[in-house]
């Protein structure tokens, strides 16, 4: 399967945990990335909270088995920027419908953030049925989106925030949660290959 062939729900099958990525210096994204491939998590999401992300994804890419996405993307001039640098999917903390309608002009697998049920409607209405639940814990932990995901039947989820190895088996436990974000496996700073690889691995082998 080519990268313009994936759906986000092929994304989102890749592993049990998306790392959710933030990068301080360049140099740090490619053996960052190379770790967190070699334990088995695949997506990559990076987040645009630091000026170097765009250049984080361009660097992620080269490397073998990556699969790399641009995260905190929040309207369209963030849309066309990480489509430039090349990233595969695209995760937003939100819904609006102007980025939406452009993830979709731009066939770019979309994963947008909801908290409510009227953020749920208004993803349906615009075709969509996979987001992320966010923030995950703030928002009334896994008892909340099980009250979600009642009457939303056709809806699956990538729950972040607040989730680390402590709870993540508990979420991933819920048939229509297909993987967690967390930031766990992917600490800031110049990045220790061994212990990333060895959280990656054990993260991977968490069962969605």
């Amino acid at each position: 399967m080519t990268s313009s062939d994936r759906t986000i729900a092929d994304i989102m099958r890749l592993a049990p945990v998306v790392p959710v990525i933030v990068v301080d210096e360049l140099e740090h994204a490619v053996p960052l990335a190379r770790a967190l491939v070699a334990g088995g998590l695949r997506a990559l999401e990076v987040t645009l909270r630091t000026p170097t992300a765009l250049d984080a994804i361009r660097a992620m890419k080269q490397v073998d088995g990556a699969v790399v996405g641009a995260g905190t993307v929040t309207n369209q001039e963030d849309l066309a920027a990480v489509i430039e640098a090349g990233a595969e999917f695209v995760v937003s903390p939100g819904l609006t419908e102007p980025l939406a309608r452009a993830a979709a002009r731009e066939r770019i697998p979309f994963l947008p953030g909801i908290a409510n049920s009227g953020d749920i409607m208004r993803g349906l209405d615009l075709g969509l049925d996979h987001f992320k639940f966010f923030p995950a814990e703030a928002s009334g932990g896994l008892p909340a989106l099980k009250a979600l995901a009642a009457p939303f039947h056709q809806c699956r989820f990538c729950p972040t925030g607040g989730i680390g190895l402590n709870n993540a088996a508990e979420w991933l436990a819920f048939d229509p949660v297909l993987c967690v974000g967390g930031s766990w496996v992917a600490p800031r700073g110049e990045p220790d290959s061994v212990t990333i690889e060895a959280m990656a691995r054990e993260a991977a082998g968490l069962v969605a």
